[in-house]
């Protein structure tokens, strides 16, 4: 179940204008993706370690959301050095890890981790009905903000009724094993949860037409460009820019 634990707070990132914010992190998230030099991550690096420790958002829970990163990255380091062509560092039986192999899953890590502590500083730090406002403000189409309001807003109800589904099988026995019997009821789990959740949204549809939705949401609060805001985008541009330069300037200057 999504839960926004960082967007309560009291800190100069918590009270940035959401729409530098996403300008910012979008940003800084390609030139991450995209760099290949390790100073220009390590820049990366140590810029969204300094938003976390700015953002007072509690260590514990931050360290968290990155195990369950590491944890999908952790299948790279068994694959990636052992077939990744290049300089074959040590083997493992029949196995030969590569020197490329290495930086390649070294680098890939950095990254994801960079990239995700620079999103929990800035954009975990606002309310997500904030975050879609914003992107209504910047222009975003209105399909793709209405698709993550909806996603966010219905996603508690359609796992508290597949919470209901589950408890409704257990108040008439089902104990999980590994035969057909229990593969059937899963699937006939997962079946009843997506007919469910489209009854829903039909319902919520007509509800919606009924009050005179015609497709898009007319926002009432504006939001206010601030000195702090633009000093903000100022200082980040400047930072951007110098990490281009940092992976691309010889490039260009050749």
């Amino acid at each position: 179940m999504v839960a926004e634990e960082f967007s309560s707070g009291s800190s100069p990132l918590h009270d940035l204008d959401p729409r530098i914010k996403i300008i910012v992190t979008t940003l800084f998230s390609i030139i991450v993706a995209v760099s290949d030099r390790v100073e220009v991550l390590l820049l990366a690096l140590s810029f969204s370690a300094c938003c976390i420790m700015v953002s007072s958002l509690p260590l514990i829970k931050v360290m968290g959301r990155l195990l369950l990163v590491n944890g999908f990255i952790l299948f790279l380091w068994l694959l990636l050095p052992f077939t990744y062509p290049g300089k074959t560092l040590f083997s493992l039986g029949p196995l030969d890890a590569t020197v490329q192999g290495i930086r390649y899953a070294l680098s890939i890590t950095i990254k994801s981790n960079t990239i995700v502590l620079a999103g929990i500083a800035l954009l975990g730090t606002t309310p997500i009905f904030t975050l879609t406002h914003a992107l209504r403000h910047l222009r975003v189409p209105d399909k793709l903000v209405q698709l993550l309001f909806f996603s966010f807003r219905y996603i508690h109800v359609i796992y508290f009724e597949y919470l209901r589904l589950l408890n409704a099988m257990k108040v008439r026995c089902f104990h999980p094993r590994s035969d057909l019997h229990t593969y059937k009821s899963y699937a006939n789990l997962v079946g009843m949860v997506v007919l469910k959740s489209y009854d829903r949204s039909e319902r919520v549809r007509d509800a919606m037409l009924c009050r005179g939705f015609k497709g898009k949401f007319w926002v009432l609060d504006h939001f206010r460009l601030k000195r702090g805001d633009l000093i903000f985008f100022i200082i980040m541009f400047i930072y951007l820019t110098g990490l281009g330069l940092l992976q691309w300037g010889e490039g260009l200057l050749s």
